[in-house]
């Protein structure tokens, strides 16, 4: 796990790695037509579980679980993991990333949905190292949206926190964000944070802003976050001087169309955070493998 971290919530966790392990055995216990047809019940045996390219390993916390609830289903004796590298450690090809020992049936049934979901965990963690690295020494900070895998958001988010980003929202429950349709829908910034205020008074508010007036009508509100969508450089260091003039304490956050190429133009604009829906929904698996030992 991620040192000082907590990790996914571990009834999130379990619950995605049983609507996985239902897609690929079938229902409830299930089977594997292979393994339980080839392999020995009582058979016992040692896997690798090792990175195919360079990258960050995340998710390996997965891994227990995927085995405990493989081994369950077929009622055979947990396997053991042995974590040789932590999640957020950078890899490169041919790094073992954890050892497995147990009933080989348990070991080859959850290979697949094991290694599904560390690769895809370790994905996101590699592609938002590319932001952190990117934004180093800014003082920005890459932040992820709700553009997640759905069933999937509390482990692409602790994935991301891996790669060295930040999370923002978890969901619509937990702070509020005023876009364009609710400023349409209410009226007008200042209408549809009043009626936040009123509603939900215990959430921080967030507002999206495309111009410095809006984004100061949105502080004047009393909005302590702001989404600035889609501007270019200079207006961003406009708004950023404007905003902090009148309430350093609130945040900033450039959000829209944001490149790897231009991140750092982005970062020394003054803003506090760069948020990239791309972490989660465009990033591509790192590739792991499991390798028994013959």
């Amino acid at each position: 796990m991620l040192p000082g971290d907590a990790g996914p919530e571990a009834g999130a966790v379990l619950r995605v790695v049983v609507a996985a392990l239902d897609e690929d055995l079938g229902p409830e216990p299930g089977r594997d037509v292979t393994t339980q047809a080839t392999i020995d019940p009582a058979a016992q045996g040692t896997a690798d579980l090792v990175a195919r390219a360079d990258g960050v390993v995340a998710g390996l916390v997965v891994v227990p679980v995927v085995l405990d609830e493989v081994a369950r289903r077929l009622g055979l004796a947990r396997a053991l993991v042995e974590v040789v590298v932590p999640d957020g450690t950078r890899v490169v090809r041919g790094d073992v990333l954890a050892r497995l020992v147990g009933p080989v049936q348990v070991l080859l049934v959850a290979e697949r949905t094991l290694l599904n979901l560390a690769s895809r965990a370790s994905g996101v963690a590699t592609h938002t190292r590319r932001w952190a690295d990117a934004l180093a020494g800014t003082g920005a900070t890459v932040l992820d949206t709700r553009k997640t895998t759905p069933g999937l958001r509390a482990l692409e988010k602790y994935a991301v926190r891996c790669g060295g980003g930040t999370n923002k929202r978890m969901g619509l429950y937990d702070v509020a964000m005023v876009k364009d349709n609710h400023v349409a829908a209410a009226g007008s910034v200042t209408a549809a944070v009043r009626r936040v205020q009123e509603r939900f008074p215990d959430v921080a508010i967030q507002v999206e802003a495309d111009t410095v007036d809006q984004a100061l009508e949105a502080v004047a509100a009393g909005a302590t976050f702001l989404l600035l969508d889609n501007m270019a450089p200079p207006v961003l260091v406009e708004v950023v001087a404007a905003v902090r003039a009148v309430a350093p304490h609130v945040e900033l956050e450039a959000t829209g169309n944001l490149t790897l190429d231009r991140a750092r133009d982005v970062a020394e604009t003054g803003v506090d955070f760069l948020s990239v829906g791309g972490l989660t929904h465009s990033s591509p698996i790192l590739d792991l493998a499991l390798d028994l030992e013959a």
